[in-house]
């Protein structure tokens, strides 16, 4: 797997900008990769040692949709909360 397509996007929400004052950054990442290639793609790209990774699969959720309200599921996403022992990413706002 390509180390651009194993990082999707920064979660950037509330509680991940919170959990950002602690070095944790949280990313939406493929949902095919492992935490192992999750921690290789994040040292490289932003320059910093990685402690631990947690990963959580976000259930995509149910919707009715159209003219007969048919049932439509949302994709499911993985997340990864990345927690950093030295350096910053500065991805995140400062509170």
């Amino acid at each position: 797997m390509k180390i651009n397509t194993i990082l999707i996007a920064p979660v950037l929400t509330e509680k991940a900008t919170t959990a950002a004052q602690k070095k944790v950054y949280t990313f939406e990442v493929d949902k095919q990769s492992n935490k192992n290639q999750i921690k290789h793609a994040v040292e490289t790209i932003y320059g910093v040692k990685v402690a631990s990774i947690r990963v959580v699969i976000r259930k995509g959720k149910i919707k009715r949709v159209g003219k007969k309200m048919t049932a439509k599921k949302a994709t499911d996403s993985k997340l990864a909360m990345v927690t950093v022992k030295e350096g910053v990413i500065s991805l995140f706002p400062q509170v």
